[in-house]
């Protein structure tokens, strides 16, 4: 089971396109694998005959796990064959039935004990990753005392001991809750649905998310008339190609990417992540999009918001939440940004909060246009398109006052749509 970014620990493996005794050739897709954000097929390395397969369809296997082998030719024994990064046949060195090459064999987290450095930027030394594999203690919910935060054996034996002694109400034995909420429903029908790998780390994330981060909320109302007209006279424009053939139609969503894109170069303090014991500022506007999917959502990053222009923002986005729905993204595709959309005004969401997706210091939650009465500057009433939109912001990272100027860096952006279409 090869490893699908520095995150990942287990995927399901969804799909055989081989059956024992089928020949091979370097380049032949195997099987496929799914983890929480991705679906990718799982090529063959070098040539050889299917001689084994370890783990059937639709079971979760750690990374590193040898799900099948292959032989150099056939007939005959399988041989486990040492091989690089990627392959299906490399082992752990202590499940091996021959002399290890310890160079070449898939680098397993029980030989590594994990990445030593975390998503927030937090360094772990090689003998607490070694201590928090042992003891099974998530590396995310460790505070480090050492220089800049980095974590040490001490704080995992703190840790441990901590588990000892003072079990944490957040975290019930499962079994217990289980039977616990099951049997409310004695005698209610009902169909228990099993949590795939992406509902599990959607709920574990979230779930760590609201517990650890000190949200705060603010909205703000913002007229859409100038926005409108002007995405309409640009999709009019561009109705046709060079060749007669229908021209790339601009959304709404795409005027509110890059208007946060340029509020975020406008108030570049807003750019931020909370890193432990610093904040790390962006000189670039990255920014996820959340994307309904079937069973879950995920989040591309659109990258460089602030240099791209209404066009290219467009055409990325739609290949990329394409690729989300097929679950094919890339680790690259789904990592690292500032700060999100969540866009849930085409199902006619008027209002809504959202929660921050770590390692993001604040999301923007954008609902429905409706036609509101106001009030002119003579003093009469005339009628506009007007969305709510909230602000949720991580206080560690962004105070009121400046989660305000960002939103009305945002505002002034939609409002004066001339702006956008400048690169």
């Amino acid at each position: 089971m090869p490893q699908l970014g520095e995150t990942v620990t287990e995927g399901t493996l969804s799909a055989w396109h081989k059956a024992v005794g089928e020949a091979v050739q370097p380049g032949d897709v195997l099987f496929e694998i799914e983890t929480d954000k991705t679906s990718m097929e799982i090529p063959a390395t070098f040539a050889g005959t299917l001689a084994e397969i370890r783990v059937a369809k639709g079971q979760v296997v750690a990374v590193g796990t040898v799900v099948a082998v292959l032989s150099e030719s056939a007939p005959g024994p399988a041989q486990p064959m040492s091989v690089p990064d990627m392959s299906l046949t490399a082992q752990p060195a202590a499940a091996r039935t021959e002399a290890p090459d310890r160079y070449r064999t898939v680098r397993t987290p029980a030989e590594n004990f994990g990445r030593s450095r975390l998503r927030n930027g937090t360094l772990v030394t090689p003998f607490a990753r070694r201590l928090a594999a042992q003891a099974q203690i998530e590396l995310d919910d460790v505070n480090g005392s050492g220089p800049h935060g980095r974590i040490l054996g001490r704080d995992i034996q703190a840790s441990r001991a901590g588990a000892r002694t003072a079990p944490t109400p957040n975290a019930p034995d499962v079994p217990d809750a289980v039977n616990s909420v099951t049997r409310l429903y004695a005698h209610t029908a009902f169909e228990p649905i099993p949590l795939d790998a992406m509902r599990k780390r959607i709920a574990k994330r979230l779930l760590q998310a609201k517990q650890s981060i000190p949200h705060f909320y603010l909205s703000m109302a913002v007229t859409l008339d100038a926005l409108i007209a002007r995405r309409a006279a640009a999709n009019e424009a561009a109705a046709f190609g060079a060749q007669g053939t229908p021209g790339l139609k601009l959304s709404l969503n795409d005027f509110f990417i890059k208007a946060l894109g340029r509020a975020l170069m406008r108030v570049p303090a807003a750019n931020c992540v909370w890193a432990g014991d610093r904040l790390l500022r962006f000189r670039q506007a990255d920014i996820g999009v959340a994307v309904a999917i079937d069973g879950g959502v995920l989040t591309p990053v659109v990258r460089h918001v602030e240099s791209k222009t209404l066009i290219e923002i467009s055409t990325e986005m739609r290949s990329l939440a394409a690729r989300a729905r097929e679950r094919t993204l890339l680790p690259d595709e789904y990592q690292g940004g500032s700060i999100a959309i969540s866009n849930l005004g085409m199902l006619g969401i008027e209002e809504f909060l959202a929660i921050i997706n770590p390692p993001h210091a604040a999301i923007l939650a954008i609902g429905a246009a409706t036609r509101v009465a106001l009030e002119s500057a003579d003093g009469g009433v005339r009628f506009a398109s007007q969305m709510r939109v909230s602000l949720s912001c991580d206080h560690r990272v962004i105070d009121g006052a400046l989660g305000a100027e960002l939103l009305a860096a945002f505002k002034h952006g939609i409002e004066n749509p001339a702006e956008l279409l400048l690169r």
